[in-house]
């Protein structure tokens, strides 16, 4: 049983969610509906998983989501968001949230999220081998390992290509560390970690010309590309 605490005031939706996830049978959903209840709720029970709603009353999600992180930074957060605007996503991120989900969604989606976020196995479908990429106002050559804008051509690094090649076939969702980590490096010890983070700079660096393009932090579970 995944243990979730949804803290949404729209109280008809916390109970289809409810119901729905519930009657999967793989669930257990604890709700709140303000972020104060929200934060009492989660000092007493522990979930396994956040799904916390942006716009509450008494303590919005984001501030609930900086606060919880005071007490616990490593349980997972999932933002349910009405908004979708690149600096309230990023912003999101920033406070310690490792996903979102913009409204209206569909409960298969909602569900599957919170799986991921919960390490439970999920059935992924195998992803079609593509050899370009466009991000934003860029254009990503796999083959050539060529990154081009506005007709600048830069050249990327073999594991610049591979970890931007990832990051495009998960496009706005989690790419997780460690699978990255095992493929390129071949172990997943604390100094591999590090150089991953050091080709993400590198990789930050060179998207910047286009501000519609970010490699956003996921704490502690590993990186989305967001355009």
């Amino acid at each position: 049983m995944i243990h979730v605490l949804l803290a949404e005031d729209e109280i008809a939706l916390a109970k289809i969610i409810k119901d729905s996830l519930e009657s999967r049978g793989e669930f257990q959903i604890s709700i709140a509906s303000n972020g104060e209840e929200a934060l009492n709720l989660f000092r007493q029970v522990r979930p396994d998983v956040l799904v916390l709603d942006v716009m509450m009353p008494r303590l919005d999600g984001f501030n609930l989501a900086k606060m919880i992180r005071q007490i616990d930074r490593q349980i997972p957060i999932l933002f349910l968001t009405a908004r979708s605007s690149l600096d309230d996503l990023v912003t999101g991120f920033k406070l310690g949230g490792n996903d979102y989900l913009k409204k209206p969604f569909e409960m298969e989606e909602l569900m599957v999220r919170i799986q991921a976020l919960a390490h439970r196995p999920i059935s992924v479908p195998e992803r079609e081998e593509v050899k370009e990429y466009e991000i934003g106002r860029y254009r990503f050559h796999v083959t050539h390992q060529t990154l081009e804008i506005d007709g600048q051509t830069e050249t990327l690094s073999f594991r610049e290509c591979e970890i931007l090649r990832m990051l495009c076939q998960q496009k706005n969702e989690v790419l997780q560390r460690r699978p990255v980590l095992l493929e390129l490096w071949g172990d997943d010890n604390f100094f591999n970690a590090r150089s991953m983070d050091v080709f993400i700079t590198k990789l930050r660096k060179k998207l910047k010309a286009d501000p519609s393009v970010q490699i956003v932090n996921i704490r502690g579970i590993g990186y989305k590309l967001i355009v």
